[in-house]
This record gives structure tokens, sequence and C-alpha cells, in this order.
């Protein structure tokens, strides 16, 4: 079954008409927003009745300082709590890479000698050296004694070689 590749003119225009769907969804919540914002504004702080003599004033006030610090407390606990929740995501996410596993990057070779690794390990420390090559047995090497012969005639050679030479041409 053989599909249709769609045009690139075609991919363009849907590409068009899904983004103004979407910039128009957009302008809709940031109304949608505003106009919960207002509503909330309205039910939660009225408009304070200015008119009225001094003490009439002063117990507005009064309300409105009893508000701000309602407002503050709830505050307070709202960033409490979005800390806390903040901490557990984190912790979860180390969690989950821990249970992922952490893929380990392939090692280089490094030339480094015994002496050199144990001071590096153990820094300033390590003062005995590790020569390796102290403790191994002396080998000495047998050099196979090849009978001295003087330098013959080259032809002796030649007719030495013919001789192995007849053994193979014998048929």
């Amino acid at each position: 079954m053989s599909e249709k590749k769609m045009t690139s003119s075609r991919k363009h225009h849907l590409k068009s008409l899904i983004l103004s769907i979407a910039a128009t969804w957009l302008e809709q919540e940031v109304k949608d927003i505003a106009a919960a914002k207002e509503a909330y504004m309205a039910e939660k702080c009225a408009a304070p009745d200015l008119h009225g003599d001094l003490a009439a004033l002063t117990e507005t006030c009064k309300k409105l300082h009893a508000l701000l610090d309602k407002v503050d407390e709830e505050r307070y606990d709202l960033e409490a709590k979005v800390g806390k929740a903040n901490k557990e995501i984190d912790d979860l996410k180390i969690k989950v890479v821990d249970l992922a596993g952490v893929k380990k990057p392939a090692l280089k070779k490094v030339r480094m000698s015994a002496d050199a690794m144990l001071k590096a390990l153990l820094g300033s420390k390590h003062t005995v050296n590790m020569d390796l090559r102290a403790n191994l047995k002396q080998v000495k090497k047998e050099v196979k004694e090849e009978p001295a012969e003087a330098v013959g005639d080259w032809r002796k050679n030649i007719e030495d070689k013919a001789d192995r030479k007849k053994m193979f041409e014998t048929s």
C-alpha cells in the first residue's frame, strides 16, 4: 500500500492553520486568566468605603491589615508547600537516574608505571619504589655455538645445493 506524500505547500498551509488556531487559544487563555483574576479580586478584596469619619477609616485600615496578614500567611504556606514539592521532585529525578543506571564512559588506556599509580592513589605518602624487574630471576642466555666454518669456496655450496635439487627432480 503506497501512501501519498504530502506536498510541501500543503504541509506549510496546515502548519500555518495549526499555528493560527493555537494563537487564538493562547489569546483566549490570557483573557480567561485576566477575568479569573478580576473575579477573585472582586470577591476577596471589595473596594473599601472611604466615606465617613476618622473612626470608620481607622476601622477600614485595621480590616485591610488583617486581610494582608492573612494573605501573607497563605503565601508563606504555599511557598513552603512548593519548596517541599520541588525537593521531592528532585529526589524522584535522582531515583529515576539511579534506577536507569549510569552509562560508564569508555576508558582510555593510560601508560603509567606502578610507582606513578601508587603515587596518584596514595599521594605523598608513597615513598616505596616498586621496581618490578628487580625481583625477576636472572636467566643467562645460552648462545648456540655454530661451527666456525671457514669461508669456503662458493662453488662447493652450489654443488651441495645441486644434490638437493636432484632429489626433487627425480620422478
